[in-house]
């Protein structure tokens, strides 16, 4: 599907870990609680005991996509007999099959929008809970010959990008007279992207408002290969891919109007990189939590081992209340 696999001994030795985890938790004294470990209700935990088999299907945003593909892959050390399929379409194309009937978890990097795919679920009677997972900085790359456009203002990044630009702003000495005489070329997020609809919202002031004349895909690797490829070549993407190609790409600082600030993990949840800080999310049905058990115990897996998830696959974190806040709304969902 595109995704960069997680390197297996990365994921067996967090499957291990996990193990090792529950086995301590069984084990422990009521005095040895440890309240850094996962919360899992009675119930979950029953059944993430039992040996569970069938099929989970997830589809949508490339950009959580590499996260439950993480998730699904170190599931199967836990119970090998589920199948968690991992599709990438979009966060808009997997929300059209989600609300269609055809998933169970649909990955997303932006809310379902309440005038677009929250009406279809509901006309198909498709009820749902939401789940944030991660925190994404969004990523404004450049090819590592690239030594001019170091950092970047969001005015800067809106001449570039919105629909006036188109076969306009062509070189980068039209960004801005200190720049070299290089062409300028674009790689990004295709139309059902929730990366799409953020960033042309957050830049250019009108979500889908964007110059056409660009790589525009919904496989993030694409604008990896893009961007790598051409000296002059300006792409944005999750923050995950961006890390897993450190020796190809070079990220570009973003003033928001407060001073030039880089993507991290440290920025992204201090709000400093702003405005390209952004939640992420699954969405999951709630008759697949409640009809289908290898759906329930995966998604428990999931929501309990975030921490764990996220750093294997180079995400960014959720913090402790989100994640409390995550396993109590499993619980009712459960019901």
């Amino acid at each position: 599907m595109g995704i960069r696999p997680i390197p297996r001994l990365v994921l067996l030795l967090l499957a291990l870990a996990v193990l090792a985890l529950g086995a301590a938790g069984c084990g422990r004294d009521e005095d040895e609680d440890d309240a850094s470990a996962p919360a899992t209700s009675e119930e979950t935990t029953t059944a993430e005991a039992e040996q569970l088999s069938g099929k989970v299907i997830a589809d949508g945003s490339s950009t959580v996509g590499p996260l439950t593909t993480a998730a699904a892959e170190a599931y199967r050390e836990v119970q090998p007999d589920v199948n968690v399929e991992v599709g990438i379409s979009g966060t808009g194309g997997g929300f059209e099959r989600f609300c269609a009937g055809e998933t169970d978890i649909s990955d997303a990097s932006r809310p379902i929008k309440d005038d677009e795919e929250a009406p279809i679920c509901a006309d198909a009677g498709i009820e749902y809970v939401d789940y944030q997972v991660a925190v994404d900085a969004l990523t404004v790359i450049i090819n590592p010959e690239n030594d001019w456009a170091t950092c970047l203002t969001t005015e800067q990044l809106k001449k570039i990008w919105e629909p006036k630009a188109e076969g306009k702003i062509t070189n980068w000495n039209q960004v801005d007279p200190s720049f070299p005489d290089e062409p300028l070329t674009l790689a990004g997020a295709g139309t059902d992207s929730g990366t799409f609809d953020y960033f042309t919202d957050v830049i250019n002031g009108e979500e889908g408002a964007s110059r056409a004349d660009y790589n525009a895909t919904e496989d993030d690797n694409v604008t990896v290969q893009a961007v790598a490829g051409e000296k002059g070549a300006l792409g944005y993407l999750g923050f995950s891919y961006y890390e897993q190609n450190l020796d190809t790409l070079k990220a570009v600082e973003i003033d928001g109007g407060g001073g030039c600030v880089a993507p991290s993990a440290e920025t992204a949840q201090d709000g400093t990189y702003t405005p390209l800080a952004r939640p992420l999310f699954i969405y999951v049905k709630n008759e697949s939590i409640q009809t289908k058990p290898q759906v329930k115990g995966f998604v428990d897996y999931y929501l309990n081992n975030l921490d764990a998830l996220a750093e294997a696959a180079l995400f960014i974190g959720v913090p402790e209340d989100v994640v409390s806040e995550n396993l109590s709304k499993l619980q009712t969902q459960a019901g």
